[in-house]
């Protein structure tokens, strides 16, 4: 059994990482803690193979407590869950442990598929009869299978309507995005609304003159 160690300082997201953890077999969590320090304590009384760790924590940056963790060394494996996009952090994180980053917020189906990818990659033991052995060992913990997207949906028109939205702090609607970037109005208010199902967008109602009010769509920034 995999023990895993929950760090994240919003209560209810803890508690719903330790659920998604709990309901993957072979993965069980030996502790939740809500800060660096409560993460250093748990792991003095607790050996853990796996820290599902948040970035932003209260009393420190989650780098900064794996630094320390190696500098003490714990050698668990990480897998980082944030917000955060900086790839230089990403390039720090990879050079301290962490094996795999979940960006937030992100479906129990996601996770699911991190930790069995870990836990494959945590399996594969014995001398590699070669190269491709190798290769597969390492692809099963770096190359996850894209999230699938809602049927008519592809990842490249996501990808543009993410930019413009992302570009657009005072919001935007449906019929501005798709003229901006070439589709119709109702291709856009469906790749929108997919945003706001998976929690990186909003919407609300703007009220004219005359009419129906138009909907405008706004990019969620997270702080964790």
């Amino acid at each position: 059994m995999i023990q895993v160690l929950v760090v994240e300082d919003d209560p209810v997201a803890a508690d719903a990482h330790r659920l998604y953890v709990g309901r993957v077999p072979g993965f069980t969590v030996a502790a939740v803690a809500h800060s660096r320090a409560q993460a250093v304590r748990a792991l003095e009384r607790t050996p853990v193979d796996l820290l599902l760790l948040d970035l932003y924590l209260p009393d420190g940056h989650g780098l900064q407590l794996l630094r320390s963790l190696r500098a003490a060394g714990h050698s668990a494996d990480v897998i980082a869950v944030t917000s955060a996009r900086d790839l230089a952090v990403v390039r720090e994180g990879v050079s301290l442990g962490v094996v795999q980053y979940v960006l937030k917020p992100f479906t129990f189906a996601t996770l699911r598929d991190r930790l069995v990818r870990y836990a494959e990659f945590r399996a594969a033991a014995g001398e590699a009869s070669g190269q491709d052995e190798v290769d597969r060992a390492l692809g099963a913990l770096r190359a996850p299978q894209p999230a699938q997207l809602p049927k008519g949906l592809s990842s490249p028109t996501l990808e543009a309507v993410t930019r413009a939205l992302r570009a657009a702090p005072d919001g935007v609607t449906a019929s501005a995005a798709g003229e901006e970037l070439g589709i119709s109005r109702i291709t856009a208010r469906r790749y929108l609304e997919h945003l706001v199902t998976v929690g990186r967008a909003v919407r609300s109602p703007q009220y004219g003159q005359i009419g129906r009010p138009e909907l405008y769509y706004r990019w969620v920034t997270q702080n964790h």
